[in-house]
């Protein structure tokens, strides 16, 4: 898909500098026409995402009460992938990992990774995801530090976590809050991250909704450190909530998050899994958002 998109957009770049003004092809403005035409073509030439996921937390309580129920009625909703975390009874849900590879699989789902204490029992972790075919084991949270030195520990914890994760075939990855993008002894905790973790070891998920309630710029991001960014967890923040406030997350959609400009260049920068996720439910149910958060990016065009 993406070569042909590839494709289509020469083709039609082509189409389009025939028609360009030929002063345009001699004068200074040629540059800021071409970049017209770029720009037009980019919005000619759109695509859905074929493969998208859900992090179960959204729906914790239902997996609590349920887990099979509430991933069967997932599976339902369009979703071909999920993200687990650990609900109190492990990243499968109390079953042996294999037992719960054919429950997912038999539904559609690829259990392509998984929230947990990557700190804990980390061989036996990693081999069991690696076991089954699993893309990722991530660390949801490590909590604000007190200073760089603290993170510098993090970074290196992280590659060590990293090369177990490595051995056993299956990758780490660090998803980020808010915290790690305020600035702190003149640096910023997620850059830092990022310089000092090994690419050959450490992936990064990160979560559009925090980077831009802490007032960072997601594409900036993905396009500073190309191929760092891994996954993503789209959630949707409402309009007009104020900066910093973290309790603002809404249904795809219905925020202010152009998602359809995020995710393009989220996508054209190496990002591979594209992961629904809410946290704040105001008038739906948490399975009722996930359902209307599915509808969304079965026709969101990027």
């Amino acid at each position: 898909m993406k070569e042909r998109r590839k494709f289509l957009k020469l083709g039609a770049a082509f189409t389009a500098g025939a028609f360009l003004p030929l002063q345009f092809c001699s004068s200074p403005k040629k540059e800021t026409a071409t970049a017209v035409v770029e720009e037009a073509v980019a919005e000619s030439v759109k695509e859905t995402i074929s493969k998208f996921g859900v992090q179960l937390y959204s729906v914790k309580e239902d997996m609590a009460a349920d887990a099979k129920e509430t991933i069967k009625k997932i599976a339902g909703y369009g979703y071909n992938q999920i993200e687990g975390f650990d609900g109190g009874k492990g990243i499968f849900w109390g079953m042996k990992n294999t037992e719960f590879k054919t429950f997912t699989e038999d539904l559609g789902l690829d259990f392509v990774a998984s929230h947990a204490n990557v700190f804990d029992n980390t061989e036996k972790l990693a081999a069991e995801a690696g076991e089954i075919g699993m893309k990722y084991l991530i660390c949801p949270w490590i909590g604000p530090q007190e200073s760089m030195e603290e993170w510098k520990k993090i970074a290196d914890r992280f590659n060590e976590v990293g090369q177990i994760c490595k051995n056993n075939v299956v990758r780490f990855a660090y998803h980020n809050h808010g915290y790690t993008f305020e600035e702190l002894e003149g640096q910023m905790p997620q850059d830092f991250l990022l310089e000092n973790t090994d690419p050959e070891l450490v992936d990064y998920e990160l979560d559009i909704y925090w980077a831009v309630t802490a007032g960072a710029d997601p594409e900036a991001y993905f396009e500073k450190y190309k191929n760092r960014f891994r996954l993503c967890h789209v959630k949707d923040r409402e309009k007009g909530a104020p900066s910093g406030k973290a309790d603002a997350s809404i249904v795809l959609g219905e925020g202010s998050i152009d998602y359809s400009k995020v995710l393009r260049t989220a996508k054209d920068n190496g990002m591979d899994y594209f992961i629904v996720e809410q946290e704040k439910f105001e008038g739906v149910s948490p399975l009722e958002a996930a359902e209307k958060n599915a509808a969304y990016l079965k026709k969101l065009e990027i």
